[in-house]
């Protein structure tokens, strides 16, 4: 394991490696899997350190958070270079993607200077009444392998911020990124504050219901999430869950359709489509039906596949043969139900990357709403178009999945505007642009696509503190 950057002696588990997806037949790295005796002593460690930690000022700790934040920014070239490595996105996007994790990790330090408690009225005479925050201990922080900086910063920055220490499980195919940025505090962060620990399901298991543990934090599918759910339930630790999505983009009435088709594009093939986030339904007015199918095929077809690292390259593989897999799979489901490939459906052969995990970005018509690739996530580089003829129907359409993460509407008709923001059944809403997210606003989901407080944003503060009611009688 690492702690404050240094790796910490201890029995371990087996060894695993990660491989280049590009070229899955070239080693990345290799890492020692925690064993359930160093998860424990981590967790021992972290809770020592904690208790130092949370006795500093509020602002002296978002100082030394951003100076963690610029230690790792030092040396965002070689994490973004392991991130394309071991993840398999183009190297431009795992740049732009540590820079959005440093942007939003500042947001969170300056949580810190931040008011979150405050007087509330007395009934009685000769008493104040007021409402103070504590650190809630040691979090335990469970990430996936999509984004493998941004989303470990969104619970490594607040858990620090608000006084904790945290142990994080990154995803075993892709932990470098975890490792350097450990690396990156070894000289700011007090030892054990932030540890890392590889290994996989049965690694973030012994995690997730470790005692000692105040507090879990985890990023991945529903399936999962219910199974660390459980898990963090056996010590009542709290418990924020971030899961999965099949999101839509509703195009209604917009007036100029190329910049709507660029940004649903956009947000359905970014990453390879393997983002909670992306856009994978595209609801569309029967009248805009042919045109809308039109524009998104003629943008998947520009799509250039190829190794990250090829400054050509516009999409990367999907990280691991599973997801490959699972991909082809549900697209073959699709047309089984009577689904059409308008273009891609089939994985894609690149030269001189044998056995890369490339997949054709893909756009399906003559979907129905009741068909599997129209409910399930795909985590993949596939759309699915479904025409409607009332807004009635396109709202019932957007509302009936299991998932309720994010969705988009494009339209200038304000009554519809306002019916999306008041009935979208989605924890973030988006008008006339795609569902990238900002720094500072609140990221997460309702119904099966998130439990407990929002990642991003002064709500956080619900998880990574404890309320204390205070009566002060003079």
């Amino acid at each position: 394991m690492i702690a404050g950057g240094n790796a910490v002696a201890g029995r371990a588990g087996a060894d695993f490696t990660t491989v280049n997806p590009a070229r899955p037949q070239e080693i990345i790295g290799r890492y020692i899997a925690a064993d359930a005796e160093a998860i424990a002593q981590a967790v021992a460690t972290a809770r020592t350190a904690q208790r130092v930690w949370a006795a500093l000022p509020d602002l002296e700790r978002g100082r030394r958070v951003r100076h963690f934040l610029d230690a790792v920014a030092a040396r965002a070239d070689e994490i973004a270079r392991a991130v394309t490595l071991e993840q398999g996105k183009p190297l431009g996007e795992s740049r732009n993607e540590l820079a959005k994790a440093i942007e939003e990790a500042r947001f969170m330090a300056g949580e810190a200077a931040r008011p979150h408690s405050g007087l509330i009225p007395s009934a009685r005479a000769g008493v104040r009444n007021f409402v103070t925050r504590r650190p809630r201990g040691v979090i335990a922080a469970i990430t996936p392998w999509n984004f493998p900086t941004l989303t470990p910063m969104r619970k490594i920055a607040p858990a620090l911020t608000f006084g904790n220490a945290i142990v994080l499980k990154p995803s075993e195919y892709t932990p470098a990124a975890a490792v350097l940025m450990a690396a990156a505090a070894r000289d700011v962060l007090p030892e054990g504050l932030f540890q890392v620990l590889l290994g996989g399901a049965e690694a973030g298991a012994a995690l997730a219901g470790q005692a000692g543990v105040a507090g879990v934090t985890f990023t991945g599918s529903v399936e999962t999430g219910r199974k660390i759910y459980a898990l963090a339930a056996a010590n009542l630790a709290e418990i924020s869950l971030e899961l999965g999505g099949k999101n839509a983009a509703i195009v209604n009435d917009a007036a100029d359709i190329d910049p709507c088709l660029d940004q649903i594009a956009a947000a359905a093939f970014l990453c390879g489509g393997q983002r909670c986030t992306a856009i994978s339904r595209v609801l569309v007015r029967e009248g805009l039906r042919d045109a809308v199918t039109a524009g998104l095929v003629a943008r998947a077809e520009r799509a250039i596949l190829g190794d990250g690292l090829d400054a050509r390259t516009t999409m990367g593989p999907l990280t691991n043969a599973n997801q490959l897999a699972r991909v082809e799979r549900m697209v073959r489901r699709g047309v089984s139900e009577g689904a059409h490939v308008a273009t891609g459906g089939a994985c894609a052969h690149v030269p001189g990357l044998d056995g890369g995990y490339f997949y054709r970005p893909t756009v399906l018509t003559g979907v129905e709403p009741e068909m599997s690739v129209a409910r399930e996530e795909i985590f993949g580089p596939v759309i699915s178009v479904i025409a409607y003829d009332t807004f009635d129907r396109a709202i019932a359409i957007l509302n009936g999945v299991e998932y309720g993460l994010t969705s988009a509407l494009f339209s200038n008709d304000n009554r519809l505007i306002q019916r999306f923001i008041d009935e979208s059944e989605n924890g973030m809403l988006h008008i006339n642009h795609g569902t990238a997210p900002d720094e500072n606003m609140p990221f997460g989901g309702i119904k099966n696509s998130g439990v407990g407080a929002y990642s991003v944003g002064s709500s956080a503060v619900t998880f990574y503190t404890t309320e204390h009611s205070v009566y002060l009688k003079s």
